[in-house]
């Protein structure tokens, strides 16, 4: 069973605002992401393959809640599918444009605010805890 990294009760304190009504799926989704982040990243875990240091903790739900936050603020389900793509128009001049660089299949569209608490967990590669 997939991990998940946080709450809908720390992604209400994370964002300011009430839970989503889908925020257990979102949050999976998000925790996913954060996960697909971390592949090659070590750090203690119990045989739940749950991490068991208490900042590695607090970073995965900070991660997790800044991903949802991230897609929710781009119009994301989680699915990846919305915030890509936009439609500019100025009189009689229509314009479809591409609001992000194409990612290869499977990229990774990683929150900022989630990569900074990643990094600032020491939860990169080469990086043990």
């Amino acid at each position: 069973m997939p991990r998940v990294y946080a709450t809908p009760e720390q992604l209400a304190a994370w964002t300011g605002q009430p839970a989503p009504a889908d925020a257990e799926r979102l949050l999976a989704r998000a925790s996913a992401d954060v996960d697909a982040a971390l592949m090659c990243a070590l750090y203690d875990t119990n045989d739940a393959g749950v991490p068991t240091a208490p900042h590695v903790v607090q970073a995965l739900a900070d991660a997790t809640c800044a991903q949802v936050e991230y897609q929710l603020a781009n119009g994301d389900d989680g699915t990846g599918a919305a915030g890509r793509w936009g439609s500019v128009s100025i009189g009689p001049v229509s314009l479809g444009d591409r609001r992000d660089a194409p990612q290869a299949p499977g990229g990774l569209d990683l929150a900022p605010r989630a990569h900074r608490a990643l990094m600032a967990a020491g939860l990169f590669p080469g990086v043990i805890w």
